[in-house]
């Protein structure tokens, strides 16, 4: 395909893709044999390395206290030193999850992958899975978003209890930490209170990025309130242009830049040859010149068969269409989605006065 001079009128989409296919039912020992495969750290490695081939933007992993199967952000995790730039975006439940280990492990995340890290927020709504914890009783779902919201504001809290400079190192005096810039989080939530500060340094890209699929939209307010993404799983581009429009106006009321919220559509796609991947092509560009996302989020129905096909075929006919970016504009995951680095807080108010 000939190369061709791009000047895109509103700038490339972006692409995501979800590494958690359907998981197979085994159906005999054969099939029953081969489950284990999926869950090995060179599964997760080839996928991510593939991904990362095509410039995607970052890859999901799935997670749920309700279905057996590996840790999202230790697998993802692994996957970070095994690649150099695609982001990488774990699902961690906040329901039943302590604060401060959830604001520590996505730091860490975001620590190994050299500011790669997102986290897709999720909530447990069910008896059964509240009984694996014994604490306390499923609630309502408004109720666990709402305290979802919470915990992403008291992660940013602890996440901006270091400030940037705040380690020294220095031999000679023995001072490691400059205490004057590591501050407490004193957050107090409906169900949890955080005081902090942190255990890990504020994280590369200072506030890893958070995600929240807000296809329902009794989750809505808290994705405008809250994330860096959203995402709405949708059929018709209409369907996803009304919430990517609402999502943008909650923004707005949150105090927010509506700009700085990028609305993903979240899609199905199941490919089988090379003629499928460009009409995944020619579906993305007719819904994005719609102006119904900001980029796709695609849900592969078999990532290992699926993912070269939209690697090799649909990622370079968007290339081609000056739809999607041939290389990394920079090393972060903020950078690959055009978010500007959010300012410590402390500094900001120190700044102000």
């Amino acid at each position: 395909m000939p190369a061709t001079s791009c000047t895109p009128s509103r700038g490339p989409l972006h692409l995501a893709v979800a590494l958690d296919g359907p998981r197979p039912r085994p159906v005999g020992p054969r099939t029953a044999r081969r489950r284990p495969e999926r869950y090995t750290a060179e599964h997760y490695v080839r996928l991510a390395r593939l991904a990362e081939r095509g410039g995607l933007d970052f890859v999901t992993l799935g997670d749920s206290f309700a279905r057996p199967g590996p840790d999202a952000l230790a697998v993802l995790a692994r996957v970070a030193p095994a690649t150099e730039r695609i982001g990488l975006v774990p699902t961690v439940t906040t329901t039943h999850t302590e604060p401060f280990h959830l604001a520590t492990a996505v730091a860490t995340l975001d620590w190994v992958s050299h500011g790669r890290a997102g986290w897709t927020a999720d909530v447990s709504t069910t008896t059964a899975e509240a009984r694996l914890f014994g604490r306390r009783p499923a609630a309502p779902a408004d109720a666990l978003w709402h305290e979802a919201g919470e915990v992403a504001e008291a992660a940013t809290l602890l996440w901006d209890s270091w400030e940037d400079d705040a380690e020294i190192r220095d031999r000679a005096t023995g001072r490691f930490l400059d205490r004057d810039k590591l501050h407490y989080a004193d957050y107090r939530g409906t169900t949890f209170s955080v005081r902090g500060p942190s255990t890990v340094p504020r994280p590369p890209q200072g506030h890893p990025v958070i995600v929240i699929d807000a296809t329902d939209r009794a989750v809505r307010e808290v994705a405008a309130a809250h994330a860096d993404v959203a995402l709405v799983r949708a059929t018709r581009p209409e369907t996803a242009g009304a919430a990517r429009a609402e999502l943008r106006a909650l923004a707005g009321t949150h105090g927010r830049d509506p700009d700085r919220l990028r609305v993903l559509a979240s899609l199905p796609a199941e490919l089988y040859a090379s003629g499928d991947a460009v009409r995944l092509a020619g579906r993305l560009g007719e819904w994005y010149a719609d102006g119904a996302a900001d980029g796709f989020h695609l849900r592969l129905a078999d990532p290992p068969r699926d993912l070269p096909l939209l690697v090799d075929g649909t990622v370079p006919v968007l290339q081609h269409r000056c739809l999607l970016r041939r290389f990394y504009p920079g090393a972060t995951l903020r950078e690959h989605l055009g978010l500007p680095r959010p300012v410590n807080r402390h500094v900001r108010v120190r700044e102000s006065v």
